[in-house]
């Protein structure tokens, strides 16, 4: 499913509150990294996570990579930092965070 315009304002608009949980450093995007990323996304649905000046990877290239390997969806990225979600079924439904249409 991909996110329209509406959704994705949404999305960005409920990241600016919550705080970077996910650092890309010089290792890249490494198995203890998607494992960490896929438990957030399935906690959160909504994370934030910055790639370290020492990545050899950009923003953009760190958040897609992670976004591929995890299922999730790139919301933005601005500088070093980008947003990734992930519809959870882990929670319940009135607990997770509803998109518009």
């Amino acid at each position: 499913m991909d996110l329209n315009s509406k959704q994705r304002a949404q999305l960005r608009a409920l990241a600016n509150g919550i705080d970077t949980i996910l650092h890309i450093g010089k290792d890249g995007v490494g198995p203890n990294l998607v494992k960490q990323a896929d438990d957030a996304l399935e906690a959160r649905e909504l994370i934030k996570g910055r790639v370290l000046e020492n990545s050899l990877l950009s923003a953009r290239e760190g958040a897609e990579e992670l976004a591929r390997v995890t299922r999730s969806q790139v919301v933005q990225v601005i500088g070093t930092r980008f947003v990734l979600y992930r519809e959870t079924h882990s929670k319940e439904k009135e607990k997770r965070i509803k998109l518009v249409k």
